[in-house]
């Protein structure tokens, strides 16, 4: 496995990750995305009413739509990350999935309604990511949106709701991650081979 210790580091492991990611063929994507979803239901549980975001996939990410269909299934409540432009520092929102929706900068499908939902009243948070290791440090887009919006979780020394839930590949699975200072880390990522808990601290 990679080890990273510089933004350097990052910056090359993050396009060599996503190369292969987009490599993936669409046949091992949709088996990959009903594997997950399986192990989602084996070690997460989850719970009529249970509040839980997700990401609508793009192309070259793992499909959440097998693990969308799960959670109805379930009668949880489902909301997806919206960045909204017109606020300071372009905050990450999270509205229910639900009504008509709209093809966004990035050509991913959102909802247009105006249901949303504050960070701290989630239950589950299921995240896409690039890498990650085995402590729960993610390498994301570099955005760093969900890391902002859950920020909150690195003030709290025994309440770490939501859980934050990587979605991710197993290659995608590196040795050792640096963490930055705002960094929020995992509490566990799911793939199509097993679930992964984070030693978080």
């Amino acid at each position: 496995m990679i080890e990273t210790r510089s933004p350097d580091d990052r910056v090359t492991l993050r396009k060599a990750l996503r190369a292969r990611r987009r490599n993936v063929s669409s046949l091992e994507r949709a088996r990959a995305a009903q594997l997950v979803a399986r192990n989602v239901d084996r070690h997460l549980h989850l719970r009529p009413g249970w509040r839980i975001a997700i990401y609508l996939a793009l192309p070259s990410e793992l499909d959440t739509a097998p693990l969308i269909e799960l959670a109805r299934d379930r009668r949880c409540t489902l909301y997806v990350p919206r960045i909204d432009r017109h606020s300071l520092g372009r905050k990450m929102r999270f509205v229910e999935l639900t009504g008509p929706r709209r093809r966004n900068r990035l050509g991913i499908h959102e909802p247009e309604g105006s249901h949303t939902i504050g960070a701290k009243w989630l239950d589950v948070v299921f995240l896409p990511l690039v890498g990650f290791d085995a402590r729960g440090v993610r390498l994301g887009m570099g955005g760093g949106y969900y890391d902002r919006a859950f920020a909150f979780r690195r003030w709290r020394s025994v309440w770490h709701t939501p859980r934050l839930i990587g979605l991710a590949y197993s290659f995608q699975q590196v040795e050792s991650l640096t963490a930055a200072a705002h960094d929020v880390r995992l509490d566990a990522v799911i793939t199509e081979e097993r679930f992964v808990p984070c030693a978080i601290g």
